[in-house]
């Protein structure tokens, strides 16, 4: 059974992040509005299409049940949330699409490192190789942009947060979002009343301007559902592969669409996180391996 739920489950998995990786396509034609705006209404709108599809599953009563520690965490999550779509908007209608895919490059290593700093885990040697060839990319990146590359490591500080949080909040994928929405959503609506009454607000511009601010709920929820299904279906070390899809896809839409700069300096400074990264995942497909390995042992030995 497992075997035969695995090919759907990697291809609900590529989906998502395949969806994922067009986002610079599509936040690339939101580009009439600020940043702030297309964030209120990304909340607003995703929210109202996740209650949509909770009362339709008769499952809308559930958030009832939800408890104020969980409501906490949802808020948490909601900020990090916000911070990560706000730059990310920012940084895809500002030209800076590259940058944004070196943040999802460099979440994962991110992710290690919150590990180490909060929780106190202790590293195998091959993780702390990786930590420091993602240290030398942003050193190097640094210099080349003449800056931090602010963009990426914002976004990837701000996902890996929402990421922590994720996996303590005991809600499911449809109820965490809907948390999310409904805490962050008052402020949402405040910000976009505000800008509707100081006539500053692009949603009311114009039919297609209000119908692509609208389709940020869609946009946002449907690849969500697809990643939700995949994580029941698809191991761990397969998703944490399928990551790179998403980073690779925004990466190849700044080059050969948007045409950002790429000097022979800042092909080194991705050099250096690919070369993390393939340090990380091949840790952690090894140690995958024989986890598998000694879990197979063991009910060999309790059959015998």
């Amino acid at each position: 059974m497992q075997r035969s739920g695995s090919i759907p489950g990697v291809a609900f998995g590529t989906s998502a992040f395949f969806l994922w990786g067009l986002f610079p396509a599509f936040f690339g034609l939101l580009a009439f509005a600020g940043a702030a705006e297309v964030v209120a209404q990304r909340i607003l709108w995703t929210l109202l299409v996740v209650l949509a599809v909770l009362l339709v599953a008769g499952r809308l009563r559930e958030l009832l049940g939800i408890g104020a520690r969980i409501w906490r965490l949802a808020a948490v999550a909601s900020a990090a949330i916000a911070v990560n779509w706000g730059v990310y908007v920012y940084g895809v209608t500002s030209g800076h699409v590259v940058e944004c895919a070196l943040g999802y490059f460099v979440n994962p290593l991110v992710t290690v490192a919150f590990g180490v700093l909060i929780f106190r885990e202790r590293l195998a040697r091959a993780q702390w190789v990786a930590l420091g060839l993602g240290a030398a990319a942003v050193a190097v990146l640094t210099v080349d942009y003449g800056r931090p590359p602010v963009i990426a490591l914002v976004l990837a500080c701000s996902f890996a947060t929402y990421g922590l949080v994720k996996k303590v909040i005991p809600l499911d994928a449809l109820r965490g979002i809907a948390a999310e929405g409904v805490v962050a959503a008052p402020f949402a609506l405040a910000f976009v009343v505000v800008l509707a009454l100081t006539g500053r607000s692009e949603f009311g511009s114009g039919a297609g301007h209000a119908a692509l601010m609208a389709a940020t709920g869609p946009v946002t929820l449907i690849p969500l559902l697809l990643f939700a299904v995949a994580a029941q279906r698809v191991p761990l070390s397969t998703m944490g592969l399928l990551q790179y899809l998403t980073p690779a896809l925004q990466m190849a839409w700044g080059v050969a669409v948007a045409h950002e700069p790429m000097p022979t300096s800042r092909w080194a400074g991705f050099a250096l996180i690919w070369a993390a990264l393939a340090v990380f995942t091949a840790h952690a497909l090894l140690r995958a391996r024989r986890t598998r390995s000694r879990g197979d042992e063991s009910a060999a030995a309790e059959r015998g």
